[in-house]
């Protein structure tokens, strides 16, 4: 047991106990992080490539009713006649558009025979680094649009929503912040307009189809959280060893008789010294 002792104390415990930490972070909060993320791209790059060749379909088919929402035809284009609610128009503000700054223009859309959806008219750049420019006012009456399916975003942390420049801002597009600051009932998903519809702004066009390097990362914090405990015992076993060879030194040493010391030794010692 001696041999391990060394393994109980501070420093070495302290080691023991920062790498089981981070093998259990790697397994349990950031290999799965990564991958999630490349499970999520994965799946939107096969939702936006199936939705190039589908054929639009009514919205009411995928959102037929007002609590309805339809994660998994995201991008899916769809058409809706209805009629826009532009006193409840939204802006969302700190968006990057082709690189630059924009607001994205959010209008709830009562659809005939069917929910109220939020659509996403499209973006118009600010002026003067960040006030809302003129917005053209959408059409009124009944109109056919054309648009694609979009989840709800997250909420942002800290940031909440305000009224500037005459017209109130968010954050991010999160249908159920949007439906209690507007008082406007609004289905889970929201519509993106394509180009040349009715109300459209500037066109928000599809991402690309870039699966990104999470799946890479994700593999790499899995061999992380294998390799530091391999680390862990390379070195335990690495010190076991030296100790050996420390202790089969000084047992050798102890067990060497010391040379005796002869006469002429004696007296060559003796008279040297004197000289």
């Amino acid at each position: 047991m001696k041999r391990w002792s060394f393994l109980f104390k501070p420093s070495w415990l302290a080691l023991a106990v920062v790498v089981v930490a981070f093998a259990y972070l790697c397994f349990t909060v950031l290999a799965p992080w990564q991958l999630g993320k490349n499970s999520k791209t994965s799946r939107e790059n096969n939702q936006i490539s199936h939705s190039v060749t589908a054929d639009p379909v009514p919205v009411t088919t995928l959102l037929p009713q007002q609590d309805s929402s339809a994660p998994d035809d995201q991008w899916r284009r769809v058409t809706a006649t209805g009629k826009y609610l532009p006193d409840a128009q939204v802006l969302a503000r700190l968006r990057s558009i082709e690189g630059e700054p924009a607001f994205e223009v959010l209008v709830p859309f009562a659809v005939d025979g069917g929910p109220t959806v939020l659509v996403n008219r499209g973006y118009v750049r600010p002026e003067g680094g960040s006030k809302v420019p003129p917005i053209p006012a959408p059409p009124a009456g009944t109109v056919t649009v054309t648009a694609r399916l979009r989840d709800s975003e997250g909420l942002v942390r800290d940031r909440e929503p305000f009224r500037q420049d005459g017209a109130l801002q968010v954050y991010s597009i999160n249908v159920g912040q949007i439906s209690t600051l507007t008082g406007v009932p609004l289905a889970g998903s929201y519509l993106q307009l394509v180009e040349d519809q009715p109300g459209g702004l500037g066109v928000l066009g599809l991402p690309n189809l870039d699966a990104g390097p999470f799946l890479s990362y994700g593999i790499q914090w899995i061999a992380f959280g294998i390799i530091a405990p391999i680390g862990l015992g390379y070195f335990a076993r690495a010190e076991i060893l030296q100790r050996r060879r420390d202790k089969a030194a000084k047992e050798a040493a102890d067990a060497t008789p010391d040379a005796p010391v002869t006469t002429e030794a004696k007296l060559a010692d003796r008279y040297g010294r004197r000289r």
